[in-house]
């Protein structure tokens, strides 16, 4: 079934007369519903907020990792463990081939429904995940592949068992590793990006979002808990942080923005976009030399945060 958010309340109840008309076999009205419902659509999403673009970044249909890994991958073989505590269910690595090439693709996994929720614990990687998507990082980077990472999470495991295995350590030796990885790297956010835990796998050549994805320090919730003593002032945090993809891109802290559509109403619109993007910037990559690649990068995160004063 389903599910809508508060402000898709009309296209919730055009969906539903659409589906009722099509059981009457009422061909004229289906046809009428269905020219109000792209009407609708467009209307609904051609200007949304910050706070509800933050809300279709966690919508419960949106594409997760392994529905573009299911889309644009051929050829998929997954990969596993860390060689040291055990396999991370909330990071998914797999080699494959994107079109005509040879990529590594690591991503972040949420899980749907309850059992699978848990089983990727609600894609909050461990410690041995960010060492899993380093070992097979740096796999790649031995043969040469490009990597592609897929980001998607609320933030790290803040677990006492995940402390005690070094999870700011993990986190911080993938920030350094992968800003010298001697292979072409581009990471895209696909919905959710929490604090360290995405920024462990958003140390890229290029680093890009969907349009409605979003990436931040800290979730709207926390700051609004810190700033405000208040979670439910997260709208108003949501609007402060400028965590949307415009905004980041504005304060050129990412590269690019791939257009979705809608991809929670349609998965295949929005992998086909972030396939094209991934095809397009690999071949512009691979222009450069190995350590022509590994100095850009650098030059690129050392203006991170830059201003001018007015």
């Amino acid at each position: 079934m389903a599910a809508y958010l508060d402000f898709e309340k009309n296209i919730k109840q055009l969906d539903e007369d659409i589906v009722n008309a099509n059981i009457k076999g009422d061909t004229d009205a289906v046809n009428i519903l269905k020219n109000n419902l792209d009407k609708e659509l467009v209307k609904t999403y051609k200007n949304l907020s910050d706070f509800q673009k933050l809300q279709l970044a966690r919508h419960p249909d949106r594409p997760y990792a392994l529905d573009y890994v299911r889309l644009i991958l051929q050829n998929s073989y997954e990969l596993h463990g860390d060689r040291a505590f055990r396999d991370d269910p909330a990071i998914v690595c797999f080699a494959g081939y994107i079109a005509d090439k040879k990529v590594m693709l690591i991503g972040e996994q949420k899980g749907r429904g309850t059992k699978y929720k848990l089983h990727r614990n609600f894609g909050m990687p461990h410690p041995e995940g960010y060492r899993k998507v380093l070992r097979f990082a740096k796999l790649a980077e031995k043969f040469q592949i490009p990597v592609v990472f897929l980001v998607d999470t609320p933030g790290a495991y803040p677990g006492i068992g995940a402390e005690e295995r070094g999870q700011s350590e993990a986190i911080a030796k993938n920030l350094y590793e992968l800003s010298n990885l001697k292979t072409i790297t581009i990471s895209i956010v696909i919905g959710e990006g929490g604090s360290g835990g995405a920024l462990a796998l958003g140390v890229a050549d290029k680093l890009t979002m969907l349009k409605n994805s979003v990436f931040s320090v800290i979730s709207p919730e926390g700051c609004a808990a810190i700033l405000w003593n208040d979670p439910s002032k997260s709208e108003a945090a949501t609007k402060a942080m400028k965590i949307s993809a415009d905004d980041l891109l504005e304060q050129r802290l990412i590269d690019d923005i791939i257009e979705e559509g809608i991809a929670h109403r349609n998965k295949e619109v929005a992998a086909s976009n972030i396939q094209n993007y991934i095809l397009s910037k690999i071949d512009e990559l691979s222009k450069y030399d190995v350590n022509e690649l590994v100095a850009l990068r650098m030059q690129k995160i050392l203006k991170l945060g830059s201003y001018d004063e007015k």
